[in-house]
């Protein structure tokens, strides 16, 4: 009987891929990582508490313990908070110190969950290591989970076909609503739980308020990008990604107001007033290349950020990056996410965004 380590979160989908996994007829062990020690946010935050003065990451803890019983297979947790500090919150942070906008759950999957989780289910004797990621492996091939809304590549597009060798995404092939009815009938405790959102080590929380631990904040001007007349105040670049529209908190120009770039330099956030061909550009650099296809290709598909549809790309692969061409223009590119190919089904890999152009030329306040 071959022995799979599951990836117990807590939640639905990876109760269900247990679940389904055990009915296959594997042998069946869950494992529990700890990323994150709580309590380094509870002096700015407050102690986050859900039932029974319980921290979310001990409530779903208790939870996964509670779905293994259910099941009949047995738990086991892991300490990665070390690690994941080292290798995710720090690129996070490193990150918005050059004025970008990173995606550490990309990095959490290439270094924490195929990485330390998979040599954590090797000393339990894996043969094989499993996720309640929405994606497929078919023929040493990445594919899109089949439900659109939930399909999870684009935050597998870091991990490196090495590290997809013998891992199974037991619920790739189902919708959320038919992994919610399996729970069901199990009658698990995660069966109606919400889905989690926000970012993993900060979660529903106040992400100013969270940062200022960690970054200084550098006050600077708002600038109008049309005439150069400052027009209010920022409360730190990190705090504003490009496309924003919301909690610029400058009265008068909140409906027709968003960020079309940054200034490092100078510590300005740039501003247009209804333009939006600030936001448009042509081709990017990306960079980190992580090519999962057997062949490069000229020309295919690529979301510049999670769930965004896909659009024509053409690729040219240029020493150690690849200068992304779209000329019908796509919205909102930014620099420091993720650039997502596929081919059809196939998730070809990834890089990070570096550059952002226009008329083959950088934009200045990108």
């Amino acid at each position: 009987m071959k022995k799979v380590v599951v990836g117990m979160s807590g939640g639905v989908d990876s109760s269900v891929a247990a679940i389904l996994l055990k009915e296959q007829g594997y042998e069946v062990i869950g494992l529990f990582m700890r990323n994150w020690d709580a309590s380094l946010n509870n002096d700015i935050l407050g102690n986050p508490t859900l039932n029974n003065n319980i921290c979310p990451q001990e409530q779903d803890y208790n939870d996964a313990i509670e779905v293994c019983k259910k099941i009949g297979i047995p738990l086991h947790r892991v300490d990665f908070v070390k690690e994941y500090w080292d290798y995710v919150f720090t690129y996070f942070l490193d990150e918005l110190k050059k004025g970008r906008t990173p995606n550490p759950d990309i990095m959490c999957n290439k270094y924490i969950k195929f990485d330390m989780f998979a040599k954590e289910a090797i000393k339990l004797g894996a043969d094989y290591i499993a996720t309640g990621h929405y994606a497929r492996m078919v023929d040493g091939k990445l594919l899109r989970g089949v439900d659109d809304n939930k399909d999870q590549t684009y935050f597998l597009s870091q991990v490196s076909k090495e590290q997809l060798k013998n891992v199974l995404f037991p619920v790739g092939h189902l919708n959320k609503k038919e992994v919610r009815a399996i729970a069901n009938k199990y009658d698990l405790i995660t069966a109606n739980k919400k889905d989690s959102t926000g970012i993993c080590f900060i979660g529903e929380r106040n992400i100013t308020k969270f940062l200022e631990n960690y970054l200084p904040n550098t006050p600077g001007d708002i600038v109008n990008i049309e005439n150069n007349e400052v027009i209010g105040k920022h409360i730190g670049l990190m705090y504003y990604t490009i496309g924003q529209r919301r909690g610029l908190n400058i009265g008068g120009y909140e409906d027709r107001m968003f960020v079309v770039g940054k200034d490092l330099n100078k510590n300005i956030l740039y501003i247009s007033l209804g333009n939006s061909e600030y936001l448009y550009s042509d081709s990017c650099i990306v960079t980190d290349i992580n090519w999962l296809g057997d062949e490069k290709v000229s020309k295919c598909t690529a979301k510049f950020r999670y769930q965004q549809p896909d659009n024509d790309v053409e690729l040219e692969f240029i020493d150690d990056y690849i200068l992304v061409k779209y000329p019908q223009k796509v919205k909102s590119v930014t620099p420091g996410q993720a650039c997502v190919f596929y081919l059809g089904e196939q998730c070809l890999g990834g890089g990070i965004i570096k550059e952002v152009r226009k008329n083959n030329e950088k934009l200045w306040y990108l």
